[in-house]
């Protein structure tokens, strides 16, 4: 796809405690298509702990060059352009650009929808039914013909919402080893967790995986090109293969016009659409937490004495960077973007390294804006999801559980001013 230049301009007591205690110096210092019916969810944005939104999270990274400025609003071009069957939508997606799941409470950022994945578990194994158009299921089609149903053989069916992009090119320069580092030999209240080892399709090497809700992707390049074709039906050069609705090979060839790949090169910066779309989400900044005040450094404590940042992990940094606003960074994302059991809160789904049992620790930070939470937005509320966790957060979960009132609102407070 070709970024369209005249679209609207992006407007503006271990390691965990010492990462606990700088946080807190810190802050004291046109196309017709046919759908089905989508996944409804209620409830609003916002959730409980009665702070204050703040200011709104997004806009570039602090410090960029007026060449990286040029290429984060070349990638918000690309991130907001529609695409439709002449450009290569479809014959089967989900959205038809990326801003309209990632939009709340601006661009960059989360939204009510959510996409459906399906397949076969038995007790040794997950199948995604691949041959049947899964694990991801395309809720959209450039024609009625071509919508795509869950199979018969499923019995495996799952929501996820889309996840904020703020701050993925601080996570993304975090080094493999530093993840990996957080790996423990030994459980602390059941807790171990494992790094998802995927195959990065954008450099052909092993990695740590950390985006998406199962860490299935490793770089921000495999994360749009993977977006762009499960979601929006753009095939690229990561991703060339179309995919056939619920894998019908006469569908696909009737209804797939478009040469592949279908995402060009823009002549004057030599770059693909996936190439700005990466772009877009390296250099976007990440939320900025409240200032600290007297409720949320008692919060932080608890949030320590409960055990939440045994997985939560507050502050990882960055490895050496040729981009100086992502160079030996503090990234205060309270995750250790390991894989966990989750137990029943897990969503039943294998994929790449992740079992269907694992989920990835989600990042904290900007909580404030992402609400409903937990990976099907089952949750309205902070409370909600807390009491949810299960599996390794089963521990954390029933110590939360037996605080007094005024300490879980506590605790929340300091969630969400994160």
């Amino acid at each position: 796809m070709t970024p369209r230049k005249n679209s609207s301009r992006f407007r503006f007591r271990n390691t965990a405690l010492a990462a606990l205690s700088v946080f807190c110096v810190v802050q004291l210092t046109t196309t017709v298509v046919w759908t089905q019916q989508p996944q409804a969810r209620a409830g609003g944005r916002g959730g409980s702990g009665g702070v204050g939104a703040g200011s709104l999270p997004g806009g570039p990274l602090p410090g960029l060059s007026n060449d990286l400025l040029t290429a984060f609003e070349d990638g918000v071009d690309e991130f907001e352009e529609v695409a439709t069957r002449q450009s290569g939508l479809g014959p089967v997606f989900n959205r038809d650009s990326c801003a309209t799941c990632h939009s709340v409470p601006v661009l960059g950022g989360s939204s009510n929808i959510n996409v459906t994945r399906f397949g076969h578990a038995t007790r040794q194994s997950f199948d995604p039914l691949a041959s049947l158009g899964g694990s991801l299921l395309q809720e959209r089609a450039i024609d009625p013909i071509a919508l795509e149903r869950v199979p018969p053989q499923a019995n495996v069916v799952a929501h996820r919402q889309s996840t904020p992009l703020f701050g993925l090119g601080l996570i993304e320069a975090i080094p493999d080893a530093t993840i990996q580092r957080r790996v423990r030999t030994k459980p602390i209240d059941g807790i171990l967790g494992r790094a998802a080892i995927v195959t990065d399709v954008a450099t052909g090497k092993s990695m740590v995986g950390r985006f998406g809700w199962k860490a299935q992707q490793a770089t921000l390049l495999a994360f749009a090109g993977d977006a762009y074709l499960n979601e929006i039906g753009i095939t690229n050069r990561l991703f060339p293969t179309e995919n056939a609705p619920n894998g019908n090979a006469t569908l696909l060839k009737k209804f797939d016009t478009v040469k592949d790949p279908e995402d060009t090169v823009e002549t004057s910066t030599g770059k693909q659409g996936i190439d700005r779309l990466a772009d877009f989400m390296r250099l976007l900044s990440p939320p900025s937490a409240l200032p600290m005040n007297a409720s949320t450094t008692f919060g932080a404590k608890i949030f320590l004495d409960v055990g939440c940042a045994n997985c939560h992990t507050p502050m990882m940094t960055t490895g050496p960077n040729k981009i100086e606003a992502l160079n030996a960074q503090r990234v205060m994302l309270y995750s250790d973007l390991l894989l966990h059991d989750m137990g029943s809160l897990n969503d039943g789904i294998g994929q790449a390294g992740a079992n269907p049992n694992e989920m990835k620790t989600p990042p904290l930070w900007g909580l404030r804006f992402s609400a409903p939470y937990l990976h099907d937005g089952r949750a309205q509320t902070v409370d909600d999801a807390i009491k949810a966790h299960d599996g390794e957060a089963k521990a954390t979960r029933d110590r939360y559980l037996k605080l007094e009132p005024n300490q879980r609102q506590l605790l929340i407070q300091f969630l969400q001013s994160i």
